[in-house]
């Protein structure tokens, strides 16, 4: 059955707030509902689908998973996407309406592709070169093991119960003089526990962000900053990353549109790996000071250094009580602590902490008691020690194997001072959607440059991490890519549809 003719003609209202991805999904739906499409009816391709309604695979592919989500169609591996069998329930009209129910959901091309990424079975031999968290095989589990084991006694029960919003009062104490280690003026009055540094960034949005109200963002920048920001429903003005801070960009954008929030990650960036020279730092400062800008800086990875010291914090030069410094333990430690920390005006804290107890009243208690005895105890420094010279290790071995399987001519990259990624240009006809697609045939994937951008990028950049696999590990991994790389030379571009399901790839 051709279903085409059933969707030739539509015109999609490009000026609406409703996405074109959820104008195409009710178109349809409401094609399902009226039986115009019967169950079973096998749906156009998502590049067909594209190429009817003139927009990004990305768009059509997002319609389809909407569409999935309500139940309406079903995606077979290797075969496509057809209409579901309607359930056998005699009483199905009585059964609530939930997707009519839910207030609409921003998705942006970068939750398609985190989609995309999340889809591939867990069993398959898949090396991942995306996944932004450090080598479970390096937790600190024997410490904290060894740290619950000896205190655990001497815990009181109350411990276990409720605590303050703001975070257990011994560990905000231990943080604040880990900061103060670190040259940022801090009192435990000023610091709040989250859980995750994301968690900061939503309180902050939360706080101080209402749809049309600008932020700056680097670009490309974090995933999940991206996400939170266009969720909100503001205004997103993009700064150029660049080996020279835009600093004319940002005061134009600062006269002209005055943002509440410039985002960045300015100590081994996420993706690039960058570090905003101390000359930079400093002037972005006086800039920000001039026009009272509040500076979210989020520093996942200024711990993992392989060389010298990376330059003062933002926060550590703050000279007027606007930076708002994001940290977070899951970089150096483990993610599943789910612990990070936020430091800034004693009046922000005081609204953060409203907000987050909305959000989940106070973050892990335990987590929280054995944390501050891991910091307490002095075991940090002696950790990251250890971490520092592992990853130093693999960036080099990834390096080495790139030299070894890649051309200069034909991928650009450079080697990071510190963080968990490498970021790549290919500099032929190639593209990274291309390379993606061929890498998952040769069992290894890795982040498309896409995924970090808010708006379209010319599709030929990508990240690969060296954090989370074993030496051996990365250099089969780094074959593989060489050998997609190879395959995708070779072939004309198109597109295979990808199914994973895994929802901490990129970070």
């Amino acid at each position: 059955m051709d279903i085409s003719k059933h969707l030739v003609g539509i015109k999609l209202d490009r000026q609406s707030s409703e996405p074109l991805y959820l104008q195409i999904a009710k178109v349809i739906e409401n094609k399902i509902i009226d039986n115009t499409l019967p169950p079973a009816t096998k749906l156009p391709p998502e590049r067909e689908l594209s190429s009817l309604f003139k927009v990004s695979r990305t768009t059509a592919i997002n319609a389809y998973r909407w569409l999935e989500q309500q139940g309406l169609v079903i995606t077979k591996v290797g075969s496509g996407t057809y209409v579901s069998e309607p359930p056998n329930n005699s009483n199905v009209t009585t059964q609530v309406p939930w997707s009519q129910l839910f207030i609409p959901y921003v998705q942006t091309p970068v939750s398609s592709i985190l989609k995309e990424l999340v889809s591939i079975p867990l069993d398959r031999d898949l090396i991942s070169l995306a996944t932004g968290m450090p080598d479970p095989s390096l937790y600190p589990i024997d410490k904290f093991k060894e740290l619950l084991n000896r205190h655990i006694d001497h815990l009181e029960r109350s411990s276990f119960g409720y605590i303050a919003t703001e975070g257990f009062t011994p560990l905000r104490h231990s943080v604040s003089r880990m900061l103060n280690n670190k040259g940022i003026e801090s009192t435990w009055g000023n610091t709040m526990i989250l859980s995750g540094s994301q968690q900061g960034l939503y309180l902050m949005g939360k706080a101080m962000l209402a749809p049309g109200d600008y932020v700056v963002v680097e670009s490309p920048t974090y995933t999940g900053a991206i996400q939170i920001f266009q969720a909100m429903g503001v205004k997103v003005l993009i700064l150029p990353v660049s080996k020279i801070f835009p600093l004319d960009i940002l005061e134009d954008f600062l006269i002209r549109y005055r943002p509440k929030i410039f985002y960045t990650n300015p100590t081994f960036r996420n993706p690039t790996g960058d570090v905003l020279s101390e000359g930079d730092r400093r002037q972005l400062i006086n800039l920000a000071a001039r026009h009272r800008l509040v500076v979210v800086e989020d520093d996942a990875y200024g711990d993992l250094y392989y060389g010298d010291n990376p330059p003062p914090s933002l926060k550590a030069l703050d000279n007027y009580g606007g930076v708002v410094y994001l940290g977070t333990f899951s970089k150096v430690l483990m993610p599943g602590l789910r612990l990070g920390y936020i430091n800034g005006h004693p009046t922000l804290i005081q609204r953060l902490a409203l907000e987050k107890q909305y959000n989940d009243l106070h973050s892990n208690n335990i987590s929280q008691w054995l944390m501050h005895l891991f910091l307490d105890e002095g075991h940090m420094e002696e950790h990251l020690s250890l971490i520092r010279r592992q990853y130093k290790n693999r960036r080099n071995l990834m390096i080495k194997a790139l030299k070894h399987y890649f051309d200069d001519n034909i991928l650009q990259y450079e080697t990071p001072d510190g963080g968990f990624y490498i970021w790549c240009k290919i500099q032929n006809s190639v593209t990274s959607s291309k390379l993606l697609q061929e890498s998952l045939k040769k069992g290894v994937f890795f982040a498309p440059g896409e995924a970090f951008y808010t708006m379209p990028s010319d599709d030929k950049e990508f990240r690969l991490s060296f954090a989370s696999n074993s030496e051996d590990t990365l250099v089969e991994g780094i074959r593989r890519l060489s050998d997609a790389f190879n395959s995708a030379s070779k072939t004309k571009s198109q597109r295979t549809k990808t199914n994973i399901r895994l929802d901490y790839l990129i970070n």
